[in-house]
């Protein structure tokens, strides 16, 4: 059995999860088996997202074979320590606000037999993987095989809350505006928000990484998920960071435009 945990409530943990699961088993890595993911996410209700999965928001008594940890190396609160010896712990790296993150670590923290890392990360974050981790390496993920979404115009996709989808919504009409232009605008969103202006076409698809040809252009925030899954479209992909607690959004948007 393998243990998953990916704490945070919303659609990007969940997401990751999956996209790592499919890569490493084409890689022939370790992860299969049956997988129970520990997770208080709404979205794991959602069949599209964990078909074949058993969910839970606490951890099963039985000792697990294998336990991955997404994102947060102690989990979100710190809450997680050292694994029972012969239990193989698997982390998943991605950029963290470490200077925030940190003070969280528990006096045992877990160790792990591998880390993968899965963007650049603030180097005194790295130094702590380095630390705890017999072995670190870099992770290129394959998502599982999805349908285009093919549109006319252009596309925003958020999973939410429906202030910041509202707000990518509006910054995507100021583009049209400043560019003279009028596109059809289609949001992909787990949900309608309220207040969602006239004339803007609502989806609720999942997944929502591969754009098809009548896509001019892609409009998200700078989740970890959404910079990766369409480094592919860079040219047609425009970020508007928020603002996260353990997440930096903006740093990730800042190295993304550099590297285009």
């Amino acid at each position: 059995m393998i243990v998953c945990y990916a704490a945070g409530d919303g659609l990007g943990h969940l997401t990751r999860l999956r996209s790592v699961l499919h890569t490493l088993r084409l890689n022939g890595a370790r992860a299969e088996g049956p997988v129970t993911v520990v997770t208080g996410s709404p979205f794991a209700r959602d069949p599209r997202v964990a078909d074949g999965w058993q969910v839970v928001e606490t951890p099963p008594g039985a000792p697990p074979d294998e336990v991955i940890v997404d994102a947060f190396p102690a989990g979100l609160k710190g809450e997680l320590t050292r694994f029972p010896s012969g239990t193989r712990v698997t982390h998943l790296a991605r950029l963290l606000r470490w200077d925030a993150y940190a003070p969280r670590l528990p006096a045992d923290p877990p160790r792990f037999d591998r880390t993968y890392v899965l963007e650049p990360l603030d180097p005194a974050h790295d130094a702590y993987l380095r630390e705890v981790s017999r072995e670190v390496s870099p992770l290129a993920l394959t998502d599982p095989p999805s349908e285009p979404i093919d549109v006319d115009g252009w596309l925003v996709v958020h999973s939410g809350p429906a202030p910041e989808t509202l707000e990518l919504v509006a910054y995507a009409q100021d583009m049209a505006s400043a560019e003279r232009v009028g596109p059809p605008i289609t949001l992909v969103s787990p949900h309608r928000p309220d207040g969602l202006p006239p004339g803007i076409a609502h989806l609720d698809v999942y997944p929502a990484c591969t754009p098809g040809p009548n896509v001019e252009r892609i409009i998200t925030a700078a989740g970890f998920n959404a910079v990766r899954q369409y480094a592919p479209w860079r040219e047609r992909h425009r970020m508007m960071p928020f603002p996260r607690s353990l997440d930096d959004q903006f740093a990730r948007a800042a190295r993304a435009r550099r590297e285009a």
